[in-house]
């Protein structure tokens, strides 16, 4: 199969396609670094340079492919957050139509289900709406739980205050997968015999932030670390504080109280998956690897 992956090198994107190319498929990676196609075809892939905003462009890329698998980079410079994902899903959406594209999956995350109260999570809520009105073409849509390297962002908050804190913690849910385990499902969706429209949700652990926090001290010896409960004002203030533009402050606030509340989940604890095979332990060692580091 002819298959085009998006996200350059990133952490899911690099498994998924030396899965697809240990497998033989023919694979294109779509990257917006020129200086990443010479690492891009010395991993076995061909090289396409340019923008996944550009629908022209993407257009071409995907010409006589069997299949997409297509993603969102970060981008927290983007003055409209929801808008931003709703321009890259749409030029998904007219390159594929226009080239021929019979099946894409498409990165969402759990929570997309819910049309507002997700925070940052509705750009996928808007991006899913936007691919599965594409007519003759079946749509993956791919819902992961909180990534395990989004812990990584609290590493500097272990260091100076000696506690992880956000504005959900203590007893509060974490639905957490591996980008591992997300590559490993978009490769069996992308190339399944007689792809259908169709939500996949992909988990590798469940933990309540407590035990998150106790197996981080216990790797890094800081036994009895807490993960603390910030009330919404508080996160507000110290992103502010830190120079995080209102409008992203606003919608990571909430998503974090969707995560306190439950409500982010509510839709995936009605279809859960079998479990993906990177347990948080393992990603942990990982995690206390790089606290030492730094």
């Amino acid at each position: 199969m002819k298959i085009i992956v998006t996200g350059s090198l990133g952490n899911i994107s690099k498994p998924l396609a030396q899965e697809l190319i240990t497998k033989g498929h023919d694979v294109t990676i779509i990257s917006n670094k020129t200086d990443k196609q010479q690492e891009i075809e010395a991993f076995g892939a061909k090289a396409a340079i340019g923008s996944v905003e550009d629908a022209a462009f993407l257009k071409t890329a995907f010409a006589g492919a069997d299949a997409v698998y297509g993603m969102t980079p970060p981008n927290f410079g983007a003055a409209d957050m929801i808008g931003y994902y709703a321009g890259v899903a749409g030029a998904y959406a007219e390159a594929a139509q226009r080239a021929g594209v019979k099946h894409i999956v498409y990165l969402s995350s759990y929570g997309a289900d819910l049309e507002k109260g997700s925070g940052v999570i509705r750009g996928s809520h808007v991006g899913e709406d936007i691919l599965n009105k594409l007519e003759g073409v079946a749509v993956t849509c791919l819902r992961p739980g909180y990534f395990y390297y989004n812990l990584y962002n609290f590493l500097g908050m272990i260091k100076k205050q000696g506690v992880i804190g956000a504005n959900f913690g203590g007893d509060d849910k974490l639905v957490m997968v591996s980008p591992l385990d997300i590559a490993a499902a978009g490769a069996e969706e992308l190339t399944a015999a007689n792809a259908q429209s169709k939500v996949r949700y992909i988990a590798s652990d469940e933990r309540t932030c407590s035990e998150v926090a106790g197996l981080i001290g216990e790797a890094i010896d800081r036994p009895g670390l807490q993960w603390l409960t910030f009330t919404d004002e508080q996160v507000r203030k110290s992103r502010l504080d830190h120079g995080i533009a209102p409008a992203i402050t606003d919608l990571l606030v909430e998503l974090g109280a969707a995560i306190h509340t439950g409500l982010l989940r509510g839709d995936y604890e009605k279809h859960k998956p079998a479990p993906g095979k990177v347990k948080l332990p393992e990603f942990i060692k990982e995690f206390a690897v790089a606290y030492h580091q730094n």
